[in-house]
């Protein structure tokens, strides 16, 4: 077990104190880190003591303790998972050879991308996020945004740290602009799309939980068998709290769902809106807008980029060992569905170049699995609506499907059928005005707004009055 050393400026299990000129260049990023986190972090909460979770070790089931933390004051840091002897690569053209412990210099250009990229994710949905305090339906969700907001602030952190210890000047200079950059910001927005969008009401905070967060567990587990250890070790102990952040959106959004089909069965015309909740049909808008951005997130279905990544060795499938026998992909294909003059057709796709879009489907049966929640409670009590995952081809903007135009089912439309159709589709500014309505701040231990059902139980043994948040 590798415990964490709180005793040094910035916490660490990776023996940072031995290292004085990468301890130098970590302490002049932190003043800039803690500029940004006070300038984009959770604004007003600043001062409040919150009740969150720090980690104590890396050790699976016993790292996390529990207590009232300043968000400043947290204890942000690097932390990596211990590592595994005699490591060897698990898949590509290197796949028996051993680890890396240091950068290629063939593969060092785009291992600095690939992390740049993971990285650049982890402070867009803090700034995104920033004002959801202000409209929290509990102290108990407003708790459990603001851990989401400071893992995702010490996720940040072990990036970093393989930049500065792995990239020199190019890794420093990288690692300031994940400070310079701005989700949603016109002159200077964050790399991925869906980290650029608003974040302004508590049902998109949990769909981008939902959704976003669990892109982001499977591109850490691909990231994980990556042939370059540090990154291995470093995305297999994110997965640890990439859990808790998956969690707070399904059950966030369960919840929704239940409180508005209790809402809709009192309603005289059977319309959870008649009593200020949250219909099923409106939350299915709401999945419908991010799942296709999440989607999006895994980079085009046919790409020579994802089959350099493999062969390489630097990134995997999700479950490499455990779900695949073959672990070279070569002389195999993927088929798929592609638009060929105005006409969809099935391809091959050699395995290699279809990368994307396998772990993406991985990714969709997951997402299956979460809906599938969803329903039995709607089941549970007595909806007669059900949430469901559009085709993959719906709402896309990256891909080969972003170019034309397709229903939730996945078939051909044209242009003038999705202009007609799309407001009952996707959220409308009438849609997002009455959501936004609904978000009055509940502050008061034990109450939940009356939009959202009550967690079935309270957190670390806490009941669900106990002060999450001292207001």
């Amino acid at each position: 077990m590798s415990t964490i050393n709180y005793d040094e400026r910035i916490p660490n299990n990776v023996n940072l104190s031995s290292d004085k000129r990468l301890l130098r260049a970590l302490e002049k990023w932190h003043p800039a880190y803690l500029d940004w986190w006070k300038e984009m972090g959770p604004e007003g909460w600043q001062g409040n003591d919150v009740y969150l979770r720090t980690a104590v070790s890396v050790e699976p089931g016993g790292w996390a303790h529990w207590g009232y933390v300043k968000m400043p004051e947290y204890r942000w840091g690097i932390f990596l998972d211990d590592p595994v002897p005699d490591r060897r690569i698990s898949h590509g053209d290197h796949m028996g050879a051993p680890v890396w412990q240091e950068v290629p210099g063939e593969y060092r250009n785009i291992l600095r991308r690939v992390i740049v990229t993971q990285a650049d994710t982890e402070p867009a949905s803090v700034e995104q996020q920033r004002r959801l305090g202000e409209t929290a339906p509990s102290l108990y969700d407003m708790r459990s945004l603001f851990q989401v907001n400071v893992e995702e602030g010490r996720h940040l952190w072990a990036m970093v740290y393989l930049l500065h210890a792995h990239f020199g000047k190019d890794g420093r200079d990288e690692a300031d602009e994940l400070l310079a950059r701005r989700a949603g910001n016109p002159d200077k927005p964050r790399i991925l799309d869906a980290f650029n969008q608003p974040c302004a009401d508590w049902l998109t905070f949990f769909c981008f939980t939902t959704f976003t967060d669990r892109d982001g567990k499977y591109q850490l587990g691909a990231l994980a068998e990556s042939a370059f250890d540090p990154l291995s070790r470093t995305c297999r102990f994110m997965l640890t709290e990439e859990a808790h952040h998956l969690s707070v959106g399904e059950t966030g959004v369960e919840r929704i769902l239940r409180r508005g089909a209790q809402l809709e069965k009192q309603s005289s015309h059977g319309d959870a809106r008649e009593l200020g909740g949250i219909d099923v049909p409106t939350v299915q808008k709401w999945v419908n807008y991010w799942f296709p951005y999440c989607l999006d997130l895994f980079g085009s279905e046919i790409s020579s980029n994802a089959a350099e990544f493999f062969a390489s060795g630097l990134k995997g499938r999700w479950a490499e060992h455990k779900d695949y026998e073959d672990h070279r992909a070569l002389g195999v294909s993927h088929s798929m569905t592609v638009v060929k003059n105005g006409q969809m057709e099935q391809q091959d796709v050699p395995l290699r170049n279809a990368m994307n879009e396998v772990l993406r489907q991985s990714y969709i049966n997951d997402c299956a699995r979460v809906v599938k929640r969803w329903n039995n409670a709607l089941e549970e009590e007595g909806s007669r609506f059900r949430i469901t995952l559009p085709s993959p081809r719906f709402f896309r903007r990256q891909g080969i499907y972003a170019d034309a135009h397709f229903d939730r089912e996945g078939q051909l439309i044209s242009k003038e059928e999705w202009d007609q159709k799309i407001v009952g589709w996707l959220p409308s500014d009438a849609d997002r005005a009455y959501v936004t309505g609904l978000m009055k701040p509940v502050y008061e231990p034990g109450k939940m707004a009356n939009w959202i059902a009550a967690p079935r139980k309270g957190l670390a043994g806490q009941s669900l009055e106990f002060d999450y948040v001292r207001v």
